[in-house]
C-alpha cells in the first residue's frame, strides 16, 4: 500500500534481493511525486532496474492517477543516468551541489515525466 510518505520495495532475480526502489512522499495536491533506486553491482547491466522502473511509472500515472513523477541521479553516475533516458524521460536540469556524497558535493540531474507525455511514449 502506498501513502503520502512513499513506500520502499525490494527488487529480487532468482532468488536473490538485487536492490531497491520506492516512491518518495508523495505531494497530493500536484499529484507529483519521486523515484529512488539502488541496485547492487552483480545486478547491473541486465536490464532490472529499467523494467522494474517501467513497472513502477506505469503504476504511478494508472493507478496512483498522479500527473509527475521525477528521478533525479548523481551526475557522474552515468548507469543511473541512463534508466530515465532510456524511458523517455525529460532532461530537466541540473541541481548544483545538492548531495553530499563520498567526501564532496555531487550535482544532481533531474529528469521528469508527465502523464500526458507518458501515455505517448510507453512502449
Amino acid at each position: 500500500m502506498v501513502s503520502n510518505n512513499g513506500f520502499q520495495a525490494g527488487i529480487w532475480y532468482r532468488g536473490d534481493l538485487a536492490g531497491i526502489i520506492g516512491l518518495h512522499s508523495m505531494d497530493s495536491t500536484n499529484k507529483s511525486t519521486s523515484i529512488g533506486y539502488w541496485l547492487g553491482e552483480g545486478h547491473q547491466g541486465k536490464g532490472i532496474m529499467t523494467k522494474v522502473t517501467k513497472a513502477l511509472v506505469e503504476y504511478i500515472f494508472t493507478e496512483l492517477n498522479l500527473n509527475r513523477v521525477e528521478i533525479r541521479c548523481a551526475e557522474n553516475n552515468y548507469k543511473s543516468r541512463a534508466i530515465p533516458e532510456r524511458l523517455g524521460f525529460t532532461k530537466e536540469g541540473t541541481l548544483r551541489e545538492t548531495e553530499w556524497l563520498y567526501d564532496h558535493y555531487v550535482n544532481h540531474i533531474v529528469y521528469g515525466m508527465v502523464a500526458s507525455q507518458w501515455k505517448g511514449h510507453k512502449r
